[in-house]
């Protein structure tokens, strides 16, 4: 224990974490100009780019003309942890009670390993060795009392000094001259700034009840931090069951049902021992290992959990791509992985009092003509961004993530739900081919509408040209009620499409209600809505 019942910490640190880790997801050598970018900052640079200027919190524009031959990676925080977890296995098998910080940090008690290994240096050179020899080089140790101080301990030690030692009781001291952006609360220290606080030690000068009353909860804890009194405990992390299987192929296999007819072992031991321990599989992350050296990986999702069957079906489908059952791979199988992503109690999926109700039998239904006809054959519907009328729909085979083509949250001026031109909701019903229409006014006369957007004449009735999808084609529909026009003049440049077009909504006596675009004087019928 160190000063004022503080546990004292040791806190291993690899620099340049998410680097590495996008580095070696990417198939790129750490040692090239790299950042990794989150919200188009800076998150992270390799050496070789804080060579050249590059900085954390840079934009990707400035860190690209400071370094031409930067290598630009996006954050990915599930490849980042997942890189991360056999470095914290290989410690904990000569120091168990790893508490993970963040991914390329973690954290345990210093006391056990320092009488182990005979003081708390001898042990933090031991957990560098094992680095290093785990093929993980540049890790730095910091030991104080604390969490907070033993972490800007690791930050303060170099390449040459790689272990950095606070004494016991003498964290506040270490971190006073520390600037209060170590903190991490923008908002905070910002204020302190303002107001003259530049550093801890500055800000532990101010009295505790004053912090609270003024900076609220977060404040009196960061307060605590820089008065080096962090008693948060180490608490090392359960390791949580394997449930990863892995097949080999000696010798590789070249045809997709002989790897399904193989796999089907590992998926019943699988969904087993997830039985056994209370759990099913909602998301499964499978990995195929080809003979040309790649790895091929992906994710499936299920509305409810994997039955041994359903992830025989997802391997197939992986493998099998737009080819059938019995057809070759472009290169032979050596490996296949299941690694379950996310198992869920079993008891947040069970069955309602009467059955599994429609949801569940609509779902059998549709995996059932799923595995008989392929991964594509069964399609559902998402909505996202974009202008026109068929953009906005993205076809999604069922079971995969809801993710659109293109992103909903993005302004799309224009588009058929803009709501400062465009009222919601969006069309239910798309014509594949958009249906040739006539529409008249009152008089009988067609409707056209000027460069202006002028009508000629209020839209009194419309017609439709005989279409097979359209049992009441040809036949004249009187408008009750309308809306438009509004005009659209886009993609100009581009002679296949309709450059301009004013979109106009109808609404019949039946109540049906359509969408019609007009292009120079040709009606057409785009959509319905139910």
């Amino acid at each position: 224990m160190g000063g004022r019942g503080l546990t004292r910490t040791m806190v291993i640190w690899v620099p340049d974490w998410p680097v590495a880790a996008a580095a070696v997801a990417t198939g790129r050598s750490p040692d090239e100009p790299i950042v990794v970018l989150e919200k188009g900052k800076v998150l992270a640079t390799s050496a070789a780019a804080r060579a050249e200027g590059v900085r954390r919190g840079q934009r990707a524009r400035d860190a690209q003309s400071r370094c031409p031959e930067l290598v630009v990676l996006k954050y990915d925080p599930v490849i980042d942890a997942r890189a991360f977890d056999p470095v914290i296995a290989c410690l904990e098998a000569i120091m168990p009670g790893v508490q993970v910080i963040r991914p390329g940090m973690c954290a345990l008690k210093a006391r056990g390993p320092a009488r182990f290994y005979g003081s708390e240096e001898a042990a933090a050179e031991k957990l560098l060795d094992r680095l290093e020899t785990y093929d993980v080089p540049g890790g730095r140790v910091g030991i104080a009392d604390g969490p907070f101080a033993a972490e800007q301990a690791a930050r303060a030690s170099s390449a040459r000094i790689r272990v950095q030692v606070v004494p016991p009781g003498g964290s506040p001291e270490f971190l006073a001259p520390l600037s209060v952006d170590v903190l991490e609360q923008p908002e905070l220290t910002d204020l302190l700034r303002r107001l003259g606080l530049r550093s801890l030690g500055a800000f532990a000068q101010l009295a505790g009840t004053e912090v609270l009353t003024r900076f609220g909860p977060s404040g009196a804890f960061a307060h605590r931090l820089a008065c080096g009194y962090d008693d948060r405990p180490v608490t090392g992390r359960v390791v949580p069951p394997e449930l990863t299987r892995t097949l080999d192929f000696e010798p590789s296999v070249d045809r997709v049902d002989q790897v399904a007819f193989a796999v089907r072992a590992i998926a019943d031991e699988l969904i087993a021992r997830l039985t056994e321990l209370g759990l099913v599989c909602t998301t499964l992350r499978v990995e195929v290992g080809t003979e040309s050296g790649r790895i091929h990986e992906r994710e499936w999702l299920h509305p409810r959990w994997f039955t041994a069957a359903d992830v025989v079906d997802r391997v197939r489908w992986q493998l099998q791509g737009s080819g059938t059952a019995t057809s070759e791979l472009t290169s032979p199988v050596v490996r296949i992985r299941l690694i379950p992503d996310q198992a869920d109690p079993v008891g947040a999926h069970v069955d309602g009092l009467w059955g599994g109700g429609p949801d569940e039998r609509i779902h059998r239904a549709l995996s059932r003509v799923q595995s008989m006809l392929g991964h594509g054959a069964v399609v559902s519907v998402v909505i996202g961004g974009g202008r026109g009328f068929a953009e906005r729909q993205t076809l999604i085979p069922w079971g995969d993530p809801p993710v659109p083509a293109r992103p909903p949250d993005q302004p799309w001026p224009g588009a058929i739900t803009d709501a400062r031109r465009w009222p919601t909701p969006a069309p239910t019903t798309i014509f594949p081919e958009p249906l040739a229409a006539e529409v008249f006014g009152v008089d009988g006369a067609k409707v056209s509408v000027s460069a202006r957007g002028e009508l000629s004449a209020p839209p009194a009735a419309f017609r439709l040209a005989p279409a097979p999808q359209v049992a009441d084609s040809n036949k004249l529909h009187p408008i009750t009620a309308w809306a438009g026009p509004w005009l659209s003049t886009e993609r100009w440049w581009d002679p296949s499409t309709e450059s301009r077009q004013a979109r106009f909504q109808f609404q019949t006596a039946d109540t049906r209600a359509w969408l019609f675009t007009l292009h120079q004087t040709t009606w057409q019928a785009q959509a319905t809505y139910d």
